[in-house]
């Protein structure tokens, strides 16, 4: 197709949004969300030339680089198979490995649940726990510790979904929230395309492992970057521990204690010289490897930083906290 005046002008518009919302070859192919359409709504959008309308950019608040290499220098970036550091302040990628590969989320999958549960849900309502929810998980599967007939409230759930990553926390959120696992995943997956996460698609609410559960370094920091305008969302990612007490099948009184299985948290790791480490998110399975969303801050600067498939725990924390010093 031969690219026209107006055309052109489109397109010089709209190149600085991100890779994996719009894909930008020369003058011919050009890829978008759904929800725009390049001439029937560009005057909408406030595109066009000549249209009164301000409407910011998409990308106007994001962290965007190209799919170019990353000058890394001597670094060695083998102990993960993708990462990225995103300067939220700056509006910068710090640095990037690989940020557009297709990884497995494992855990980190739950900072979308999380969000999507709370944009849609009632924090104060409660569900009882059913037991197709305790069969749809594996065999050891992490949990909270709920049983079937325990009756919590959503903002217990998202606690126990995100300190200590409770795949039954997860289950019990989507029938709560959309009457299925099947069909929260398609509440995920409609989230994602809005945030310009897409390339990445969701089975389910937890993150165990599927083929076609799949997201990237970029995609998880728009969707982190998302999550963290909510202010409920941001208080419970920075919970270190919490206490709760709810219901079980006899009525009886049951009290928890959830402490982050973050370990720049919970102390088992040190955390990364002159930083403060806020949260974020582990994850962890065999397809996946050790993965870590986090937030964190140095001085006046916030810092969102993504590493995925790294071998073990140690590593993942390790790797983590040498690109932090390094980059930053």
């Amino acid at each position: 197709m031969k690219c026209t005046g107006r055309h052109k002008r489109i397109i010089s518009i709209i190149s600085v949004i991100s890779a994996g919302v719009i894909a930008l070859t020369s003058c011919g192919s050009v890829e978008f969300p759904s929800r725009y359409n390049l001439f029937d709504t560009t005057t909408e959008y406030g595109l066009n030339e000549g249209s009164s309308s301000a409407a910011p950019l998409f990308a106007r608040d994001l962290c965007v680089i190209g799919d170019g290499m990353f000058d890394m220098g001597d670094f060695d970036s083998s102990l993960a198979e993708s990462s990225g550091i995103f300067d939220i302040g700056k509006r910068d990628v710090s640095f990037a490995d690989d940020i557009f590969q297709k990884m497995y989320p494992a855990s980190t999958t739950k900072i979308l649940t999380s969000l999507v549960a709370i944009e849609n849900g009632d924090l104060n309502e409660t569900i009882t726990v059913s037991q197709s929810a305790m069969d749809a998980l594996e065999y050891g599967s992490s949990t909270c510790g709920l049983q079937v007939g325990d009756t919590v409230t959503l903002e217990q759930l998202l606690y126990g979904l995100m300190l200590r990553s409770g795949n039954e926390a997860a289950n019990v959120i989507a029938e709560m929230i959309a009457g299925s696992i099947e069909n929260f995943a398609g509440l995920m997956n409609e989230r994602a395309q809005e945030i310009g996460a897409t390339h990445s698609h969701f089975v389910n609410a937890n993150g165990l492992h599927n083929d076609d559960h799949y997201t990237t370094v970029y995609d998880l920091y728009l969707i982190f970057n998302e999550a963290l305008k909510n202010e409920d969302f941001y208080k419970i990612i920075s919970t270190k521990e919490y206490s709760t007490t709810y219901k079980n099948s006899a009525g009886e009184d049951v009290t928890v204690n959830w402490a982050s299985t973050n370990q720049y948290l919970n102390g088992d790791s040190e955390v990364p010289e002159g930083f403060t480490v806020i949260g974020g998110k582990t994850g962890t399975t065999n397809a996946a490897g050790s993965c870590l969303v986090l937030l964190s801050t140095k001085k006046n600067d916030s810092y969102i930083s993504i590493v995925m498939r790294a071998p073990s725990h140690i590593d993942l924390y390790n790797y983590m906290t040498t690109i932090l010093e390094k980059f930053t």
